[in-house]
């Protein structure tokens, strides 16, 4: 299911990129970072929509493998980002990496 919903929100986002911004971070500072940036201009909302994007399902991917990011990627103000949509953690701290 991974990736039928990435491809959505790629499809998404090329037709309207708030849109797909929205259904990463949730409604909050990027999506009306991402609004500006699409008056501004069709090409920085995209870039910008895409970038949230990337991080959101790198992010992913890393939290089900079990690694989780030491630093917050610059830019990006939703902790669903962040954390890439699993366990939100507050502060610094980033959860403890099991190895087995």
């Amino acid at each position: 299911m991974g990736a039928a919903s990435a491809i959505l929100v790629v499809l998404i986002t090329l037709l309207f990129p708030p849109a797909g911004v929205f259904c990463v971070a949730g409604c909050g500072a990027d999506v009306l970072i991402n609004i500006c940036l699409t008056l501004l201009g069709y090409i920085p909302g995209h870039i910008h929509a895409f970038y949230l994007e990337y991080v959101y399902y790198e992010r992913r991917e890393r939290a089900l493998e079990g690694q989780y990011a030491a630093h917050r990627a610059p830019g990006v103000y939703s902790e669903r980002v962040q954390t890439g949509g699993g366990q939100q953690t507050y502060g610094t701290i980033a959860p403890p990496q099991v190895r087995h």
